[in-house]
């Protein structure tokens, strides 16, 4: 292909990598100069009205370690990633100037924070020629086989459509160095913990969770429970376990702020299937991307009324919101050691089963009544995976206002017995308080 005049940037915010990234594979072989963007957005480290921050350690260590490893690869390929604490239209309108930038690449998204940072974007840099994608699916939304506006309510349906009608399209090649000197001068530092108002945080040793983040530590999870281990085999069976690192893959944080794509697991997935074995448990990790694919076309298709009270069925509850009874259930203090054991799980390492969090998602909406929005809120600042449309899709599913069409209750008690009936899970955690 002949490399065009003009100058791309690439606007970098969950889609963190190099490979099987739209942005970078197209601008790399329309441009000869290429550089990238990311910011550490003030925004996104405020304090809420609850007590912290919207972005609390253990995230933001994950995301600081994401692009300090996109930032080394990106070198490798002799492309500069500009790292900024700014609000993003100002650094984007600052560089675009300084480097003469002509075309401006950014992953498409649809919530409201994002959309209205890029109208900000678009404003302050209105003489761009503009380039989306969309990469955070695993069916690509032009081939999935229904309008946005007719996604069926109920998740089967979705499902069972897509899998007899849509394909999976194949991953890009990988990139190629740029020629010439692409590289800029200035040195480009990642902000610490202190930097962003955060205080530090101690990894813990019993964490299910104690992974760096990037896209080379995300390859190694996959070979480690693909290829060395075996453990796709079973995960199945394990799916639903508490203690450990590998009773579930724990992809979904790379795949949260994209270094990973869903296209990439799904892949390697039908490679294993195919010298290793097929069978429930290979699909059923597939069965769980399409979860993720069916929260992210919910929020396509109902844009904010994700995160309204009512949730998309618009429901018409009483919703509580005493401080003191939301504090407890942060702090893992409730009268239910099972809900406080995951609690106290997730403010020590950032994680959470997901056996764990439909149960104190629940105990939250349903026994204590609270609005869900805020436990979604507590949510979006600690987990290590958030990801807007699965966290709100997640929690208006189970508070009754989403895509559960028989609004369960769990009974956090027979959940405990059942996924815990030795009670190791909650001696490990529970005790932890005990120290503090």
């Amino acid at each position: 292909m002949q490399k065009r005049k003009g100058k791309a940037l690439i606007w970098l915010r969950n889609d963190l990598r190099t490979q099987d990234h739209t942005g970078f594979y197209k601008a790399t072989q329309r441009h000869e100069t290429v550089v990238a963007y990311y910011s550490f957005d003030p925004k996104h480290y405020k304090s809420t009205p609850w007590g912290f921050k919207k972005t609390e350690g253990f995230r933001a260590q994950f995301l600081i370690e994401s692009v300090s490893d996109l930032q080394e690869q990106l070198k490798q390929l002799n492309i500069s990633l500009i790292v900024g604490q700014e609000n993003p239209a100002e650094g984007i309108a600052k560089w675009c100037d300084t480097l003469e930038i002509t075309d401006l690449y950014y992953q498409e998204e649809w919530t409201k924070e994002e959309v209205d940072r890029e109208k900000e974007v678009l404003a302050l840099a209105p003489k761009l020629t503009l380039h989306t994608y969309q990469d955070q699916f695993l069916f690509h939304p032009e081939d999935i086989p229904m309008d946005i506006e007719n996604l069926p309510e109920v998740f089967t349906l979705f499902r069972k459509k897509c899998e007899k009608y849509s394909k999976v399209r194949p991953c890009l090649s990988p990139l190629s160095a740029m020629e010439g000197s692409n590289l800029l001068k200035e040195r480009f530092d990642l902000p610490s913990l202190a930097d962003l108002g955060l205080e530090e945080i101690t990894p813990h040793p019993h964490s299910a969770f104690p992974f760096k983040g990037g896209s080379c530590a995300a390859k190694l999870r996959l070979d480690h429970y693909f290829w060395d281990t075996e453990k796709l085999s079973f995960y199945k069976q394990t799916r639903n376990g508490l203690v450990g690192i590998d009773y579930s893959s724990k992809f979904s944080a790379w795949l949260a702020n994209g270094a990973l794509s869903a296209r990439e697991i799904y892949w390697e997935i039908r490679e294993y299937e195919a010298q290793m074995q097929k069978n429930q448990s290979t699909y059923w990790l597939i069965f769980e991307l399409i979860w993720r694919d069916y929260f992210k076309f919910i929020a396509l298709k109902h844009k904010d009324k994700i995160f309204h009270l009512g949730g998309i069925l618009e429901k018409d509850y009483h919703w509580k919101t005493n401080p003191n009874t939301v504090q407890k259930w942060m702090e893992g203090s409730t009268g239910e050691p099972f809900v406080n054991a995951n609690m106290i799980e997730l403010k020590k390492t950032g994680w959470m089963s997901n056996r764990g969090r439909q149960n104190v998602a629940s105990y939250f909406a349903k026994d204590l009544l609270l609005d869900w929005r805020i436990g979604a809120a507590y949510f979006e600042a600690m987990l290590i995976d958030y990801d807007v449309h699965s966290n709100y899709g997640n929690w208006m599913y189970v508070s009754g206002v989403g895509n559960d069409p028989r609004d369960r209750k769990f009974n956090v008690r027979m959940q405990a017995e059942r996924y815990d009936e030795n009670g190791k899970f909650q001696r490990m955690w529970n005790q932890e308080s005990l120290f503090e």
